[in-house]
């Protein structure tokens, strides 16, 4: 038999999902002999054996890994044989050049679930059940390559039935990092008035959740606050002691039915898209239509008020799976955290911090190493676009369309803040941070900095950052000592968009958002944007306007439409009390702590005080999100002129909106609905303007205002009926989640300038 050796180098998402079994086991059936090890986020595989054997190892590798696995192929080459006898599995080695793949946390596979609710089994119930296939990794590893003493799992020594899982190739759990049982992994305690409670700890958690408590119960990425979704009085305590009086609760509901699917289906109006967001391997969050009236058993009025829609997800750990197969109902599974704030993962700094909130704990001591709250999907046009990235889908990867000369820091924004990691043809983002408001938002955003750094083994030498001079992200950035790219934030933005796409070469892109700092020192939120990374060019925006208040003016809806109507000379009957508009108009007057804006976010918010009387805001877009959901498709609209303004740029002027925005003898449905169409068909106006002085493939929709479904579906409508081609965000945020890569697109684009 003629006998051939070859050394294969793999690379992609290769670890934590089973790979090296898996090349072992296929290469045991070929009859192939030789070795398989990681190396520093590679696989090396040496196999010898007859060539035809050898093509279809290479084959397999590539075209039948296992579900969760993402190789590519990154050499073959032919070497001498060796002349091996059989084939084994290596122990990892380190490497000096960095190409680590850093696995997200997996959802439970179905292979676990029927073990976990299986009374034969010996992790029947366990609640920290896993495989290759499954369970906590990204909120875990301390370190790569990703082996059991380079996790939070390294403080669990394997008793003798776990570690003959673990050393036989041939079993699904061989080098599942995480694996544990009953007898030597994690464990649960319940703990309520700052004492253990001695009843078994899943048991009294939903004993508690029928009583009508609020829980703080640890997971994957940290901890949810927790209550019965059907308790009308329980939600509302939540609240209370949240002090989160309107911002909508996502609830988990139990997995039952052939798919899974089947109580979600009670509650919730379920279409192929939901159905795949739902079912997708992270189990984000997913904003569906709620039902309504007619369902059998009702759930809180207060999860969502003023609104159609829920944020609905299935239960992804063996812990979520338990809990709700024996509550049997939906939950409230919200952050647990002071709002806006990172995700708490200590047991300790819970029962400090959520003392005020939870009637008990439910704890267990695996450790979690860094936050990951839950990723955020709202379908829209056809798929499910990315609102949050988060555990299950980050660190999120990237391939880049230009090369970095050298490895940078992108920073993100302030709100909602991500941090990205970029080098070589490569780009990592980060989990959802957190807005950087607060000491531990800050300190969370260089931990996540840091353990970038240090997972991929990634030096960088200078950041991208905003230009707002007031974020605290661009403050680190100037801090640094580093060289630093500012990118204005909304050309950011386009730059998000434009990687995502990267064969468009030339666009227009809008980028509508409620603030950002301009070039020019105004702030920005309007723009329409011609070129590509490295190139934009402002062409088109709305008129500006002065607003008072600074940062208040997001949460004071008021403001916007007091602006507007100021601006016009008309009168304002807001129905504020105590004197605040009038001060107000004075300071307006006097331009006292006033500035220009072309934000048609804050044009959303005062169409909401305006239609709606939404005039105070308890969370960042409640007006514009109420604003959506009373409205509907139509055909009426304004026309809103156009004119450039002495740079060239043409700016839509709002002003005639405000008549029908104010005529209380029309329905607030028709004026909302008027309203979002005439923004839509702004966007085709300016987009024909700017086509007839200068070309470009494609437009897209960039900035927080285009996380709205029906502007969006709307605009897209429009313009492809006015013959051009849409772009859309896909695995990216379309808000400031996304800037941080932006960002680094954009600075690839001027190094390669």
């Amino acid at each position: 038999m003629d006998l051939h050796a070859r050394k294969l180098v793999i690379t992609g998402r290769v670890q934590g999902v089973g790979y090296r079994p898996f090349v072992y086991n296929r290469a045991i059936e070929l009859g192939l002999a030789g070795t398989v090890l990681n190396g520093a986020g590679k696989v090396f595989v040496h196999v010898e054996g007859p060539g035809d054997a050898l093509d279809r190892l290479e084959h397999d590798l590539q075209h039948d890994a296992p579900p969760l696995a993402r190789p590519v192929l990154n050499s073959s080459e032919g070497v001498p044989v060796e002349g091996l006898d059989g084939f084994s599995i290596l122990s990892s080695e380190s490497a000096t050049e960095a190409e680590i793949h850093v696995p997200p946390d997996l959802f439970t596979c179905g292979d676990c679930l029927a073990e976990l609710t299986s009374p034969e089994q010996r992790r029947f119930g366990y609640p920290f059940i896993n495989c290759t296939q499954c369970g906590p990794r990204y909120t875990l590893i301390t370190a790569m390559p990703y082996d059991r003493p380079n996790t939070s799992m390294a403080g669990f020594p394997l008793c003798n039935d776990c570690r003959d899982e673990y050393e036989n190739p041939a079993d699904r759990r061989f080098h599942a990092q995480p694996l544990a049982c009953a007898v030597c992994g994690p464990s649960l305690e319940f703990e309520q008035e700052r004492a253990l409670v001695s009843a078994e700890p899943l048991d009294q958690a939903v004993r508690s959740l029928q009583d009508g408590l609020i829980l703080a119960i640890k997971g994957v990425g940290g901890y949810h606050l927790v209550c019965d979704a059907c308790n009308e009085r329980a939600v509302q305590r939540l609240r209370a002691r949240k002090r989160r009086p309107d911002k909508p609760l996502a609830v988990m509901f139990p997995m039952t039915g052939h798919d899974g699917l089947a109580t979600l289906r009670d509650y919730l109006k379920l279409d192929d898209t939901t159905e795949k967001a739902l079912l997708d391997p992270a189990r984000p969050i997913v904003l569906v239509a709620m039902r309504g009236a007619e369902v059998t058993e009702p759930l809180s009025s207060a999860l969502a008020p003023e609104l159609r829609e829920l944020g609905a997800f299935l239960p992804y750990s063996p812990l979520h799976h338990e809990l709700l197969a024996r509550f049997g109902r939906p939950i409230v599974a919200t952050s647990g955290n002071v709002s806006g704030e990172p995700v708490i993962t200590d047991n300790d700094e819970a029962r400090e911090r959520l003392a005020g909130v939870a009637d008990g704990f439910l704890h267990h001591d695996r450790p979690i190493v860094r936050p990951a709250d839950d990723p955020v999907v709202r379908p829209t046009a056809g798929k499910a676009r990315i609102i949050r990235l988060g555990r299950g889908m980050a660190p999120l990867e990237r391939p880049l369309p230009i090369e970095l000369k050298q490895p940078l820091l992108a920073t993100g924004g302030h709100m909602k803040n991500t941090v990205a990691l970029a080098w070589g043809k490569r780009v990592v983002l980060s989990p959802h941070v957190g807005d950087l408001d607060s000491p531990r938002s800050n300190d969370i955003f260089r931990l996540v900095i840091n353990n970038l750094k240090d997972l991929y083994q990634v030096k960088y030498n200078q950041i991208a950052c905003d230009l707002h001079p007031g974020y605290a992200s661009t403050r680190w950035a100037l801090e640094s000592g580093l060289p630093v790219v500012q990118v204005q934030h909304h050309a950011a933005h386009a730059s998000s968009l434009a990687g995502e796409h990267p064969e468009v070469r030339d666009w227009l892109v809008f980028t509508w958002d409620g603030v950002g700092f301009g070039s020019d020192g105004d702030l920005w939120g309007g723009e329409a944007l011609h070129g590509g990374p490295g190139r934009w060019r402002r062409v088109a925006s709305f008129r500006p306007f002065r607003l008072i208040g600074g940062d208040r003016a997001g949460r004071e809806p008021w403001r916007s439409a007091a602006a507007l109507l100021w601006a016009e000379n008309a009168e304002v009957n807001l129905g504020m009390a105590d004197g605040a508009v009038e001060l107000a108009f004075q300071a307006w007057q006097k331009e006292l702590n006033t500035f220009q804006t072309s934000a048609v976010g804050r044009l959303f918010d005062a169409a909401a005080a305006l239609v709606l009387g939404r005039t105070m805001a308890s969370f960042e877009g409640q007006g514009p999100m109420e604003l959506e959901q009373v409205s509907r498709a139509t055909e009426s609209s304004v026309a809103l002129p156009l004119e450039p303004d002495r740079r060239g740029v043409l700016r839509a002027d709002w002003s005639p909106l405000l008549a029908i925005l104010q005529d209380k003898r029309a329905a607030a449905e028709h004026r909302a609905s008027v309203f979002h169409e005439t923004m839509a068909r702004t966007i085709v106006d300016q987009a024909k303007a700017v086509r007839a002085r200068c070309g470009f493939e494609a437009v897209g929709l960039s900035g927080g205002v285009f996380q709205n479904r029906l502007l969006v579906e709307r605009a897209t409508d429009r313009l492809e009926a006015a013959g051009f081609e849409v772009r859309l965000h896909e695995n990216i945020p379309a808000n400031d989640g996304g800037l941080c890569f932006g960002q680094v697109i954009e600075a690839a684009a001027r190094q390669n300038r």
